[in-house]
């Protein structure tokens, strides 16, 4: 599974930030199509996904243009001509019926270019139809592996100042991520800054649950990505109960008792998610 501790966000239209973001260490960049291009500069926003090639650690995603968009298409068929492009965030999915047709559009153009590896979608849940539908959003299509919370739009979508609480929409994610068996992933704090106000965003998000979260600047990505990585303790401390369990299960004997804790599988998923966020995939 790719790693998505920290994903960083850099518009298309500017391939000198391009080039920087895909130098960086995040674990994925994510080339913008959507809200950080004009209309007018679409196309040739589109046409320098051509010249991104595979980053040597870390994935490269696109954010494509909205389902109901008039560029959609072209997105995804750019997309699909670059096999350094491992997926699409798919901004504004209210449905199931906007995985489905992007689906089935990618497994068109996928087929046409001869392409092996299938183009994987990251649904960015932004709109309180998205919130009321996640759940079978997160489980509708083997190609979605992530969710995403967008709080911009969200917020006007709800009438939300930015300020009030949003847990029950991270947990309304988060707990549709793992029914389906795929990542969450906080959205950006909406500022710049590397500060005490983006760890304890970053801290908040860790610790309800979510795999990673986006940054708008790569001054940022620091931080994030180190709330998201567990400290060298606790990879010691999963890797030794992995393998005491894996010892026991060998030798037939289902209680297992380390460092005076019992362990079980509940303990043993606890401990992969942990080994998971140690190195980008």
């Amino acid at each position: 599974m790719t790693t998505r501790r920290s994903v960083l966000c850099v518009p298309a239209s500017e391939p000198a930030k391009v080039a920087k973001a895909l130098a960086f260490d995040v674990d994925e960049v994510v080339v913008d199509l959507e809200d950080a291009v004009a209309p007018a500069r679409k196309d040739e926003a589109r046409t320098a996904l051509g010249a991104i090639a595979r980053r040597q650690h870390g994935t490269i995603a696109v954010r494509v243009n909205a389902p109901d968009s008039p560029w959609l298409l072209d997105d995804l068929a750019a997309v699909v001509a670059n096999d350094a492009i491992t997926s699409i965030v798919l901004p504004k999915v209210d449905s199931t019926d906007h995985i489905a047709a992007v689906e089935r559009e990618l497994a068109r153009l996928e087929k046409e270019h001869g392409r092996g590896g299938a183009v994987e979608i990251q649904a960015l849940i932004e709109s309180a139809a998205g919130i009321g539908n996640v759940r079978s959003i997160a489980s509708a299509s083997p190609r979605v592996v992530s969710l995403i919370i967008g709080y911009a739009d969200l917020g006007a979508s709800l009438g939300r100042r930015a300020e009030a609480s949003w847990q029950f929409a991270q947990d309304a994610v988060i707990l549709a991520a793992r029914i389906a068996g795929i990542q969450a992933v906080d959205g950006p704090l909406l500022t710049v800054h590397a500060d005490e106000a983006l760890e304890a965003a970053a801290a908040t998000a860790e610790s309800l649950g979510f795999d990673g979260k986006w940054v708008i600047h790569p001054r940022q990505a620091e931080t994030v990505q180190d709330a998201f990585t567990p400290a060298p303790k606790d990879v010691e401390e999963a890797q030794g109960l992995l393998a005491a369990m894996g010892e026991a299960m060998s030798e037939g004997r289902g209680a297992v008792e380390w460092r005076g804790r019992m362990l079980d599988e509940a303990v043993a998923v606890q401990a992969r998610r942990v080994l998971s966020r140690t190195v980008a995939s």
